[in-house]
């Protein structure tokens, strides 16, 4: 085996298919548009179908689309035959992928879906198939050759059909207005899911919440650092907005500049205008501030800028977040 000669061969491969993707990019048109649009005004979900590799595709653009605001599910034909046809609503979009338009499978739910009534999106590579002709949009993959040697195996066709999915995702993605804090609601588990938890899943709140007011006695301030731990305590004014924290850094610079403990109130030590966080937004971010700003904890404020609790590096890095 010739390591050069192996190469080439994949190197032929992915060029071929980028040029497919190309194609596919040229040709797209109104009917895109419309398929966008029929997808955005659908009243229930969207079903997506197609056997073979085009089933493997469909499965992943319905759950692309799940998992970016768009509900959806995939429906495998032959078993939409046998009864699951009863998974399709009033007002569900179906979209059905068949690269010929042609596959007996999809082509035996056509008359069916019609007489549900319910609009049908089709992406194949041939304008005039069955499937394309009975279709209320056709998506056109314009692809002209396959990527295998022997023109048999779904290659380009295949990886044009998922492409073309995405780009239909996110479109609605961006069209919806779906964002981060979105994402994180339907993905809990893994590691992206630790990613996009918020930092109310991770703050402390009550009585763990080190709170001192602007005339509190130094001495009273140490003790409510130490006992809650944090190596840190928000301060309020007499209204309980926040208006400073004071930090161990804040009382060791503090004594080194000569100051009295003994003498001294918290407005006399605290640095003013702490760095803040939500307790909608994503631990990720906080993560970032306190990167950004060489700080390791944030008092978390409600709308009224009232400490509501406070997070620490640790908290985020056991929970498994990192940059």
């Amino acid at each position: 085996m010739n390591p050069e000669d192996v190469l080439s061969r994949a190197k032929r491969v992915i060029k071929e298919e980028i040029e497919g993707l190309e194609r596919l990019k040229t040709g797209l048109d109104e009917n895109f548009v419309r398929a966008v649009e029929l997808i955005l005004n659908c009243k229930g979900k969207v079903i997506v179908t197609g056997i073979g590799k085009s089933g493997h595709v469909a499965r992943k653009i319905a759950s692309t689309l799940a998992s970016t605001g768009t509900p959806a599910h995939f429906l495998h034909p032959s078993e939409a035959l046998h009864g699951d046809l009863g998974v399709i609503d009033k007002g569900d979009v179906v979209i059905a992928i068949s690269n010929s338009g042609e596959s007996a499978e999809v082509v035996q739910l056509l008359p069916y879906i019609k007489m549900l009534g319910n609009p049908l999106i089709a992406i194949t590579n041939r304008r005039d198939s069955t499937l394309a002709k009975y279709s209320d949009v056709h998506l056109y993959l314009n692809v002209d050759k396959e990527a295998c040697p022997l023109q048999l195996a779904p290659t380009t066709s295949s990886t044009a059909t998922l492409v073309l999915g995405d780009a239909l995702a996110m479109t609605l993605l961006e069209l919806k207005g779906f964002t981060e804090r979105d994402f994180a609601l339907r993905h809990p588990g893994g590691t992206l899911g630790r990613k996009l938890r918020l930092v109310r899943d991770l703050y402390h709140t009550g009585e763990e919440l080190p709170v001192v007011r602007e005339d509190t006695p130094m001495k009273e301030v140490v003790l409510e650092i130490t006992s809650k731990g944090f190596g840190a305590t928000a301060v309020v004014d007499s209204s309980g907005r926040l208006t400073g924290i004071i930090t161990d850094g804040d009382l060791r610079r503090f004594v080194k500049r000569g100051g009295d403990l003994n003498s001294s109130l918290a407005r006399d030590v605290m640095t003013p205008n702490p760095k803040t966080t939500r307790a909608e937004e994503m631990a990720l971010e906080a993560l970032r501030r306190m990167e950004e700003h060489k700080i390791t904890v944030l008092i978390v404020v409600n709308g009224e800028g009232k400490p509501e609790g406070i997070i620490h590096l640790h908290d985020i890095l056991r929970a498994e977040i990192n940059l």
